[in-house]
């Protein structure tokens, strides 16, 4: 695969910005290590172009006839290499150098088959839009997830402060619409996005954005979304105890309530007792969404099951930045080539046998993070994605800040999910 031509622009009226999309888009295509007839396009906007959602779809499609498949979403935010759009017109688009037979854009009026191997499509992994007001949008991405050959699958949930609009326009059959314009390719609701087949080398990491502050504990009972019991003992005094705070003084116990989250694991590895140093990828966190004095419990924005881990936590800037420059790092670790001796290395410097480095073996990258982890919350404007540009280098980069993050077969929150498209098969 040749690097996947990328750009992003921002102006009050979107023809102007598609404009500028497009003359970035065809200077990169000219270049002899650039894609020239790349098929597939990711297009992320901006609310506010919300209403010309069909029309910036339609323009592109008719301006670039060789991108013959599009998808894509709306975010109250997006992103590309080094920069992020917030609250301001604008929109971004990446075009994927891929055989026409390794991807298959999908859509709940044309979902993903779960048919495998034989004369048809293998889906390996996806990249995967979807409604967060879709009744059950956590088991239908896991549902997605499991007719993929690795079980994984990346992507987010659409942002926007009117409608969710996805975009899905396949060259393989109509994709019909049900935008407010009825265009084709512009749906509001559901899922859709892009299968990728075998052939298509990816690696893709989560990053979480939140600091524990408590012990992990063992859940002992619960009801649906309320923990009851934590460790033998009542989950509200638990709680209390783990902040530092009392319903007596009921200002100060909100004020610190309201910063704090919960990190809930299936994992019965997690050692309990023991305030963990960060979360990992098997870790979710949700909200703490109410007490039950009554019950001496505790209410969380997510089903909880007896034997489950727990450990509360908040959102911390410093935290957030370590983790994204981890998973950076664990990505460039593993692009790198193995270490050689001098004599190696010497005899091969200069020339192509070496090898290319690893900013130069991704082709391209996607970054779903959370609307709530973006801008102001790293420290200044396109803090996040600056920090992906130092951690990666100089790649081709699109994505958008959502309302949900989406990785493996789960639905995260707080968290970044970074995904590079690689020229060549990974190490095994």
């Amino acid at each position: 695969m040749r690097r996947f031509p990328h750009a992003h622009a921002t102006h009050p009226k979107w023809p102007m910005a598609a404009a500028l999309v497009l003359a970035q888009l065809r200077a990169q295509m000219a270049l002899p290590d650039h894609a020239r007839q790349p098929a597939l396009g990711l297009l992320y906007i901006t609310d506010h172009y919300l209403a010309h959602a069909a029309e910036i779809l339609d323009h592109l499609s008719a301006e670039l006839p060789e991108v013959t498949d599009w998808v894509g979403t709306v975010g109250v935010g997006i992103c590309a290499n080094n920069a992020e759009y917030f609250d301001e017109p604008a929109l971004a688009v990446m075009l994927c150098d891929l055989q026409p037979d390794q991807f298959r854009v999908f859509s709940g009026l044309a979902p993903l088959s779960a048919a495998q191997g034989g004369g048809g499509f293998t889906a390996h992994t996806a990249l995967l839009h979807a409604d967060g007001a879709t009744p059950e949008v956590a088991e239908l991405i896991a549902e997605v997830a499991e007719r993929t050959s690795s079980g994984y699958v990346f992507g987010g949930l659409s942002s926007s402060r009117g409608a969710a609009v996805q975009f899905a326009r396949s060259s393989r059959g109509a994709l019909p619409g049900r935008g407010r314009e009825g265009a084709a390719g512009v749906f509001q609701g559901g899922l859709s996005g892009v299968a990728f087949g075998p052939e298509v080398h990816w690696m893709s990491r989560v990053t979480q954005g939140v600091r524990p502050v408590s012990p992990v504990h063992r859940v002992d009972r619960a009801d649906g979304h309320v923990v009851l019991a934590l460790d033998g003992r009542e989950a509200l005094d638990v709680l209390l105890d783990d902040l530092g705070i009392s319903l007596e003084q009921p200002q100060a116990a909100v004020a610190r309530l309201r910063q704090t989250l919960v990190g809930l694991s299936a994992s019965p590895a997690a050692v309990t007792g023991r305030v963990p140093a960060a979360f990992g990828e098997d870790v979710l966190v949700r909200h703490l969404i109410g007490l039950d004095p009554g019950r001496r419990g505790v209410a969380v924005a997510e089903r909880v099951e007896v034997g489950m881990r727990l450990s509360f936590c908040e959102r911390h800037v410093q935290a957030a930045r370590a983790d994204l420059m981890r998973i950076c790092a664990e990505i460039r670790e593993e692009l790198e080539p193995e270490e050689l001796s001098l004599e190696a290395a010497q005899s091969l410097a200069g020339s192509a046998a070496a090898g290319p480095a690893p900013a130069q073996r991704i082709v391209g990258a996607v970054y779903v993070s959370c609307s709530g982890r973006g801008g102001p919350h790293f420290g200044g404007p396109s803090a996040e994605l600056q920090i992906v540009r130092r951690a990666l280098g100089d790649v081709p980069l699109v994505g958008f800040f959502a309302g949900g993050e989406i990785a493996h077969h789960r639905l995260y929150g707080y968290t970044g999910v970074l995904t590079v498209f690689v020229d060549g098969p990974l190490e095994a």
